[in-house]
């Protein structure tokens, strides 16, 4: 046999008796539960706990070598990070929670949902671009995405978002928008539940009435108006819906494939990960409902200001999920 095969061999081997340490981790995690809730007293579940760190911490390290793209390794690693939580558990304070997870939490959890966001964002691309065919193809296709209100506005030459604000005021607007979002970004969040297929739906759909609608003002030559009124919120608010279809779809696989561990703690574990995303998801439609009700319905905003604002925005958004917009603070220098 081969050097080669022999290092698979050998490979296999180490893999398959790492997995039947499973019954291992399992009551590590549970006891680590426990503990955490303060739902028990035994000082041998305190005591063991200790061993239980440095067993995962060492599995931990052997997984994401043999077993890198894993469920089996994301379960370790939930597993250790609860460990570690357990026993370094102090004081909770508001200010250091929200540091930590908008430091280091959210990023983290962007970084491990990034092919979901990738796929997302495509899928969504794609269905904008179809239905822009569709209706630029077959104009009278409109009907089966936009009300007929909508319709004879556009027919008449003026958007419906015109003299928005003369009939709702700008305060009581935002707050009916930012309530609008958070509700569509849940669904499409909760939608992926159903094995990522509802995940398919929402951003389809949204992306199919997006590019129809962009048809049909285009041919009565109200596209740049329209352009100009979403592009200080939409730029973000887009974004936002691929980041909770994304987050779902993460969910949804987890249901779909658990892994070595049991479906309900995969799906606890892929909702845990993702419920992190969706935090900054609900932070960033805030300013989002608040761009869309005082500056997108107002024709006091110049188009060069509100690409700016979108531009802008979408800049900050970029840094919240890459970590960024809060720097880690630097180590002093040796001999400072």
């Amino acid at each position: 046999m081969s050097a080669r095969g022999n290092g698979a061999a050998r490979e296999r081997a180490l893999t398959a008796s790492l997995l039947t340490r499973t019954p291992l981790w399992r009551d590590a995690e549970q006891r680590a539960r426990r503990l955490s809730g303060g739902r028990t007293d035994d000082a041998a579940d305190a005591t063991r706990m200790a061993d239980d760190y440095r067993m995962l911490a060492h599995d931990l390290a052997r997984a994401r070598t043999l077993m890198p793209g894993t469920r089996t390794r994301e379960y370790l690693e939930a597993a250790y990070a609860r460990a570690h939580a357990t026993l370094h558990h102090g004081a909770w304070h508001a200010g250091s929670a929200l540091l930590v997870l908008a430091r280091d939490e959210i990023p983290a959890a962007v970084a491990e949902l990034m092919p979901y966001i990738v796929w997302s964002t495509v899928i969504f691309v794609l269905t904008v671009a179809a239905g822009y065919a569709l209706v630029h193809r077959y104009p009278e296709l409109i009907a089966l995405f936009a009300s007929p209100d909508l319709i004879a506005s556009v027919e008449h030459g003026r958007l419906w978002t015109q003299g928005l604000l003369n009939i709702v005021p700008s305060s009581v607007l935002s707050v009916q928008i930012l309530a609008n979002n958070i509700v569509v970004s849940l669904f499409a969040y909760c939608a992926g539940f159903f094995f990522g297929l509802g995940t398919l739906y929402i951003l389809g759909l949204n992306g199919l009435m997006l590019g129809a609608v962009f048809a049909f003002v285009g041919q009565h030559g109200l596209g740049g108006e329209l352009l100009a009124f979403i592009v200080p919120h939409g730029c973000v608010e887009l974004s936002v819906m691929c980041l909770s279809g994304a987050a779902g779809a993460a969910v949804g696989e987890a249901l779909v494939r658990p892994g070595q561990a049991s479906r309900s703690e995969s799906f606890r574990v892929a909702a845990l990960r993702s419920g992190k995303l969706l935090v900054a998801c609900a932070l960033l439609l805030v300013g989002a409902g608040f761009i869309e009700g005082f500056v997108s319905p107002d024709p006091r905003f110049p188009l060069w200001s509100r690409v700016a604002i979108g531009v802008v925005y979408w800049i900050i958004m970029l840094a919240l999920l890459s970590g960024r917009l809060i720097p880690r603070a630097r180590a002093p220098a040796d001999g400072a």
